[in-house]
């Protein structure tokens, strides 16, 4: 009797169980299979596309000497403005500082004395001559590059220099210090053109008075490397 009694215990409790797992399984209570992996990675938020340009960029010649031509505008104290022309000779000891040597010559007009008093000149024609010769020590100071289009970069540096000389002028030979600002555009490897201001400083006394005078001078010049 007691037989019977436990295997209709464990027919009633299998039969539980059975209906507690497709009780679950109807009201989506069990257990969730998990999706298959998918076989494609995740895209990108981002999928930058860069086109890369060529650009072609002069650099100097390794050759270390300069030399070049210049004309310009140069305004003598006094004496009014003419048309200055010279050339020049440059080494570039390192990257940042070269030496130059210039010789410049113009042509000095008559001073607002002389075209007032309808006198006889102060100087001569001959001493209206004004040369100019120079030793100066110039310095890079911001070195860059410059665009002209979208397919060309041109080496250009910004310069400062200064330096000493003797202006021959007015009948006599005298000490000058000059200094100022350039900037230098390189056009290909060897080729480069320069924009230049200088201030040129003597003293003089033609006038009745010794002063000293600030001759200024802009011009335009080529080099070439060598």
């Amino acid at each position: 009797m007691e037989s019977r009694i436990r295997i209709l215990f464990l027919i009633i409790a299998m039969v539980g169980l059975s209906g507690c797992a497709a009780t679950k399984n109807l009201f989506g209570i069990g257990p969730k299979e998990a999706p298959p992996p998918s076989a494609e990675p995740p895209g990108q938020v981002i999928d930058p596309q860069v086109e890369r340009r060529e650009i072609r960029e002069p650099a100097i010649d390794r050759e270390d000497f300069e030399v070049g031509a210049f004309v310009g505008i140069m305004s003598i104290e006094d004496f009014g403005s003419d048309v200055v022309y010279g050339v020049r000779f440059a080494y570039h000891v390192t990257e940042g500082f070269f030496v130059e040597t210039t010789v410049g010559q113009t042509e000095a007009g008559l001073t607002s004395f002389e075209i007032l008093s309808g006198g006889a000149p102060i100087i001569s024609d001959s001493e209206r001559t004004y040369t100019y010769y120079n030793l100066n020590v110039g310095y890079n100071l911001l070195p860059g590059e410059g665009y002209i289009g979208e397919g060309r970069a041109y080496n250009t540096n910004f310069y400062l220099i200064a330096g000493l000389g003797s202006t021959t002028f007015a009948g006599d030979d005298r000490f000058t210090v000059n200094f100022g600002a350039g900037y230098r555009f390189l056009l290909n490897d060897s080729v480069a053109l320069h924009l230049d201001f200088r201030d040129h400083l003597f003293d003089i006394d033609i006038l009745g008075e010794d002063k000293t005078t600030h001759n200024l001078e802009g011009h335009l010049g080529v080099t070439v490397f060598f």
